[in-house]
């Protein structure tokens, strides 16, 4: 498997600190980054899975070799398996992403 998406399924607003406690939760030590409007990531991939939630806006991830895409709003989370190659597409408002790398 490349990828796990869950989508939010709890209702209302998202706060970053849930999404900052769910992480630590699971021993991983989240770090928060933003793009603005369309800012575009070519294909690449990284030595680790990354676990990312979106805390704001919206962001799509391409998956090339699949070609699948997975659209991603406030709350959903993306784990992404080492070597994976991906790439993503910030939305028309930015994104901001809370984000861990397990190992």
């Amino acid at each position: 498997m490349s990828y796990v998406f869950t989508r939010w399924k709890y209702g209302g607003d998202v706060t970053e600190e849930e999404l900052r406690m769910q992480l630590r939760g699971e021993g991983l030590n989240p770090y928060t980054w933003s793009n603005g409007p369309n800012f575009s990531y070519s294909a690449h991939t990284h030595s680790y899975t990354k676990v990312l939630y979106v805390v704001r806006g919206s962001i799509t991830f391409h998956l090339p070799e699949s070609n699948e895409t997975i659209e991603l709003q406030a709350g959903d989370r993306l784990e992404v398996d080492a070597r994976t190659l991906h790439a993503a597409t910030v939305g028309p408002e930015g994104v901001v992403c809370l984000e861990a790398a397990r190992r």
